[in-house]
């Protein structure tokens, strides 16, 4: 498992009975988990410290409960990295901070290029890996089918004092851009994607990841350059291994590439205790 173990402003105070006690800055927030099964609190005391707790509700969904005061949105820093964090309706903020693992690894991969390298981000939400490559001096193509998810991305692109960066937000259905990029002959380094489990396009258009990720890699095979320096595939989807994403890569990118492949989890530690909190898979093709 690789673990996001770098950061200041984020960490995970304590977790028991299917919640997390995080710290974003100075804000303290309670989100559920499915992952945290055990019951017993290691810090107890530590939950009496809380800005605000989402709670879900037995109808589905949920929503905040403040407990007291905190800014509508705030920011966090990941080295040189600045986002923006905003508590929304379905208990998240904005950014998955287990993905500085991904972000280390592309900053590297890219600089190490020696060279000028084109990415494509696809399912791009708040721009999380699209600021980690414009950082490190690519180029990005940003696409996600919610405007609003985009728009935050720009925030976030100009918060980390890139505005001057190569970037471009494309707000459409992955898949019909896909294709797009095709007819034109546009052709990217490096692919990056985190599908949702299930989802819907700009227009409606319905993603399931088992039924769809395996076309997707494959229509993608066709906006690679003639030199590709990565492709990750990054899933939280449920009773999927990290494994079937090293093969879907395999099948794919071993008929025309030689590379390094490797999969697998990606967690976040528990400041003063051995415990890691499983987040999420990838899947990863390197030059």
């Amino acid at each position: 498992m690789k673990i996001a173990s770098e950061w200041k402003d984020y960490e995970i105070l304590d977790m028991a009975n299917g919640e997390k006690l995080e710290r974003w800055k100075d804000i303290i927030l309670v989100r559920p988990d499915p992952q945290i099964i055990w019951k017993e609190k290691t810090f107890p005391n530590k939950w009496n410290n809380v800005n605000a707790k989402y709670v879900r509700s037995n109808t589905g969904g949920g929503a905040w409960e403040y407990k007291k005061s905190m800014p509508k949105n705030w920011q966090v820093k990941y080295k040189n990295l600045t986002f923006n964090i905003k508590p929304m309706g379905f208990k998240h903020t904005g950014l998955f901070p287990e993905q500085a693992v991904n972000w280390d690894w592309m900053i590297e991969k890219i600089k190490n290029a020696k060279r000028e390298i084109k990415v494509l981000n696809l399912f791009a939400y708040t721009g999380g890996a699209t600021v980690a490559c414009l950082s490190a001096g690519a180029s990005c193509c940003h696409v996600d089918s919610s405007k609003g998810m985009v728009a935050w991305a720009k925030e976030n692109v100009i918060s980390s004092g890139l505005e001057k960066a190569k970037v471009r937000y494309i707000v459409d259905d992955v898949i019909k851009f896909v294709n797009r990029e095709i007819r034109r002959g546009n052709t990217y380094d490096a692919i990056i994607m985190d599908p949702p489990s299930y989802g819907r396009g700009a227009n409606g258009e319905v993603w399931k990841f088992e039924e769809n990720i395996s076309d997707l890699v494959a229509i993608c095979m066709q906006v690679l350059s003639d030199k590709p320096l990565f492709f990750l595939i990054n899933s939280y989807t449920t009773g999927i291994s990290s494994k079937v994403l090293e093969d879907i890569l395999l099948l794919n990118m071993n008929k025309k590439y030689k590379g390094k492949l490797s999969s697998g989890e990606i967690g976040l530690p528990m400041s003063g205790s051995a415990l890691v909190l499983p987040c999420g898979i990838y899947g990863r093709w390197e030059e």
